[in-house]
């Protein structure tokens, strides 16, 4: 519901900002304009630009190398993602890289790391190119989080200079200099202490996955149009990144494959930027006061934003002409989207069922609304947000490796014990031993969270079975799993539809009241 509301939101921002718009586009500025570089200091100051010669020339070759090993061995694919309640590929295709066990939500589709090369997991790789372009990203990440470091560090500097010296004007124009000229400021703030607190340094840095993107421009049959400064074709609309750390670092390594074919326009004869050259586009979110910055992006570019640009801000990627790869470095927050959370959610449920010992049958523990309300809460989260979320996806990450195979089956079967768990909830309100007010209110909470969980697999069905999803590759087709029908031998202690179960419920509830 938060989300729904969210995106309601944002609808109505941009419906607003574009009626006050009207015919009218909004100005941006490019390196070529005199006021570019002012802007930028004033109005932009946490978007950090390193060009590629500040970078070591044995991290491009790796990097980009991995590149091209991962788009010849097909690991690049179209999300399938759900905007406003319906299916869209993106223009993008993506993988996503990063520690064991993480994943990374956007457009309510939860991505899965293919896992680079940790010390104490087991791995196992299609073939040595793979682990080696996951290496590679390993690296690059390494890499990013010192730079970041040293971003963070120079910004909480120059953040207290303003405060305490008078003269940080004359400071902040060797800064922008820097920035423009040099196109790095690690030469300005490397190896300076500020006092923030190491703790904070790191958890704002410390990169736990990678998602990269490509695209090819000319393959595709139409590319939206920027809408509010007539920037051009945009690969990737305007947004602020979500599920991140509060306050991290975002670091992107971009790479074109720039042809001598594809010759760059002359800039005095250019207005605004040049639709053969990849840009980021920049804008203060939701303002009209504030041009825009377009930045262009050339082989091997990195840029970082700081600290709450990712909030205060959106950003765009802006389509040239030629291939294009990015690895866009992220500090993703983990607190329920890593397969340890999720494993321990299911023993936190679980702890809930009990079996006889002589018997073996199994039987609740409790009966209590609020335990049985956290058991199908984990229950529809394992089964919509993790299972569902993994296979909709097909076959796809087994292009790179099988890691995730046996974390899911181990999933299923706690989502499965939960089933059995669900089933004795409602053989037990069935019951007329209870006391009967806590039997409503267990019926009552019992009932709004299967009707939740009616609502999602219905949705999920569809999703699967939309001309979207027909559309995609075999491999990469969705799968609905779990499914199965009363004529399956599967042994599931519950109907995959819960129709009649709902209305059983309702008529209980009506009935005793």
């Amino acid at each position: 519901m938060k989300r729904r509301a969210g995106e309601r939101e944002k609808e109505l921002k941009k419906k607003k900002l574009l009626e006050e718009l009207g015919e009218n586009r909004l100005p941006y500025l490019t390196p070529a304009d005199a006021d570019f570089h002012q802007l930028w200091k004033t109005k932009y100051s946490k978007l950090i630009f390193r060009k590629s010669d500040t970078v070591p020339e044995e991290l491009h070759q790796m990097v980009q190398e991995s590149f091209l090993t991962l788009r010849e061995q097909n690991c690049f694919f179209q999300d399938l993602v759900r905007i406003k309640g319906k299916d869209f590929l993106t223009p993008v295709s993506r993988i996503l890289i990063g520690n064991p066990g993480c994943t990374y939500k956007y457009l309510n589709t939860r991505l899965f790391t293919v896992p680079w090369p940790t010390e104490g997991y087991d791995i196992k790789y299609c073939n040595p190119q793979i682990h080696d372009a996951c290496k590679a990203l390993m690296r690059l990440n390494d890499y990013l989080h010192i730079e970041a470091v040293k971003a963070l560090q120079g910004q909480n500097l120059f953040e207290t200079k303003e405060i305490k010296d008078t003269t940080v004007i004359d400071r902040e124009q060797s800064f922008a200099t820097s920035l423009t000229e040099q196109g790095s400021v690690s030469e300005v703030q490397s190896g300076v202490c500020v006092p923030e607190d190491d703790r904070s340094l790191k958890n704002r840095t410390s990169y736990n996955l990678t998602l990269l993107n490509y695209m090819d421009p000319l393959q595709m049959l139409y590319l939206k149009q920027e809408p509010y400064f007539g920037m051009g074709n945009m690969a990737v609309s305007w947004h602020h990144d979500e599920n991140l750390v509060e306050r991290s670092v975002v670091a992107v390594y971009s790479y074109s494959c720039e042809d001598s074919a594809i010759e760059e326009c002359n800039e005095q004869e250019l207005k605004g930027r040049d639709p053969a050259v990849w840009h980021v586009g920049l804008k203060v979110a939701w303002d009209i006061e504030t041009p825009g910055l377009a930045i262009p992006l050339h082989q091997g570019d990195i840029y970082l934003m700081l600290d709450d640009l990712n909030m205060t801000h959106q950003h765009c990627v802006l389509a040239g002409l030629s291939p294009r790869f990015s690895s866009t470095h992220r500090v993703a927050d983990s607190s329920r989207g890593t397969l340890e959370y999720i494993l321990g959610q299911c023993e936190l449920a679980l702890q809930n069922l009990q079996t006889d010992s002589d018997s073996m049958a199994l039987s609740l523990k409790s009966l209590e609304a609020a335990v049985v309300k956290q058991v199908e809460e984990i229950h529809n989260e394992v089964e919509f947000e993790w299972l569902r979320q993994f296979w909709f996806q097909g076959k796809r990450y087994l292009k790179c490796t099988d890691w995730w195979l046996k974390p899911m089956a181990k999933l299923e079967e706690f989502w499965r014990k939960m089933e059995i768990m669900t089933s004795l909830v409602l053989s037990e309100v069935r019951k007329e031993q209870q006391i009967e007010e806590q039997r409503n209110e267990t019926i009552s909470c019992f009932l709004l969270l299967l009707k939740e969980r009616q609502k999602l697999r219905k949705e999920w069905t569809a999703r699967c079975q939309s001309d979207a999803a027909e559309s995609l590759p075999e491999e990469q087709k969705p799968e609905c799993h779990p499914f199965w029908t009363d004529n399956d031998e599967c042994n599931m202690p519950l109907p995959y539809d819960l129709e009649e179960v709902i209305a059983y419920l309702q008529n209980l509830v009506q009935w005793i009241e």
